[in-house]
Parts: structure tokens; sequence; C-alpha cells
């Protein structure tokens, strides 16, 4: 089962399909989770889990989702009245634009002006937009904020999968926004092991 998932991800990105319209067509979610193998040697990703999606143009991108920072959402924005006596966490998201925010928001409903992710988590990059979500009581449920990204260029993402440098899963709204981000990697190190173990990859 994980094989075939794998490799259906890999054909997703190999033929640039994006990961909502795949979703649309066999009701798969439309992200990924990739899960950083004990041997990889890239410190910024070692014992890391990054959600992964694909969009319609440009190469796939992502969010590491367990490696949160010492720094609070209302220090770096301390001009949003809505972020005042909130305890936000930023999280390292990636390499890429360290000083851009991704922020991650779980809703019921369809948030405007954000990608889907999942069916109920949505990326945005506007703080003015998340502004008027948090102004908006029940708008959303639970909300994430990275710091920079992780971006593949065509090609390069499907080549570190079958090279074995990630393990790869399903996403999931609940491990995103899991409140232990220190348990994140080893729950998946484990989860992805034992599904290899019980469905081995062939040669």
């Amino acid at each position: 089962m994980l094989q075939r998932f794998a490799f259906a991800c890999l054909a997703l990105l190999a033929l640039g399909i994006s990961a909502q319209a795949a979703a649309q067509a066999d009701g798969a979610a439309n992200s990924i989770f990739l899960v950083a193998r004990s041997e990889m040697r890239d410190p910024n990703f070692q014992q890391t889990v990054v959600l992964v999606t694909h969009p319609r143009r440009g190469g796939p991108w992502g969010v590491i989702i367990n490696r949160p920072l010492n720094l609070r959402l209302a220090q770096i924005l301390p001009e949003y009245e809505s972020l005042k006596g909130r305890n936000d966490f930023v999280y390292f998201g990636g390499p890429v634009e360290r000083t851009g925010l991704v922020f991650m928001v779980r809703s019921s409903k369809p948030v405007a002006g954000a990608s889907a992710l999942l069916n109920d988590v949505y990326a945005l990059s506007n703080p003015d937009a998340v502004d008027a979500l948090l102004r908006r009581p029940g708008s959303i449920q639970v909300m994430r904020v990275y710091a920079g990204y992780a971006g593949w260029a065509p090609g390069q993402l499907q080549a570190e999968i079958a090279r074995g440098g990630w393990h790869v899963l399903p996403a999931d709204a609940e491990t995103i926004f899991q409140k232990d981000a220190a348990a994140i990697w080893p729950e998946l190190i484990e989860r992805a092991s034992g599904r290899q173990a019980r469905y081995p990859i062939r040669d």
C-alpha cells in the first residue's frame, strides 16, 4: 500500500498535475507528508516532517511542521490588534525566503484567497487576510505560522523520493496542528517504518 502511494506521488509530481486536481479526481488528500529518513544528511531537513503540495504552476513546495522557534507571531507583527493576547509561536518552515511568512489555518468552510491543501486546511501569505479572519470569531479553528518554506525545482523532489531520501505518507490535519511538535517526527517515522515492514518495496 505504501509502495503504491509513493509511486502515485512520484507520478503526480513528474507529470506536474496539481495536487488539488488529483484529489478531486480520485478523492485522495491533495497534500502529502515527507518524513525525513534517519539517514538524512541535510541539516535543514534532519528529523523533519514536511507538508508538501504541488500547485498548478511551478514546482512542489511545502513547510516543515515540527520545528517551532522561540518567537511569537505577535512579536514580529505587533501592529495587528487581533494578535494581541494570542500565543502563536512561529515555526521554521524551510530554508527558502526565511523572512516571509506562511499561515496555515484549519477551517470547516472555504477560506477566501487561500490555497486549499487538505479538505479543511488552507494556506495564506497575507497577514491582512489572516487579521480579518481572526477578527471574525469562529472563522478558523486553529492556526500555525511558518517562517520560510521548502521548494524544489521540477523533477528534483521525485528524484529525492526515488533515491530513498524520504518516507511518503498521506497528510492529515491532526498531525499538522499537533501541540507536541517534538513528537511528530518520531511518531511518523515509526508509522512509515512499520508500513514498509508490512509492505516492503521490491526492486
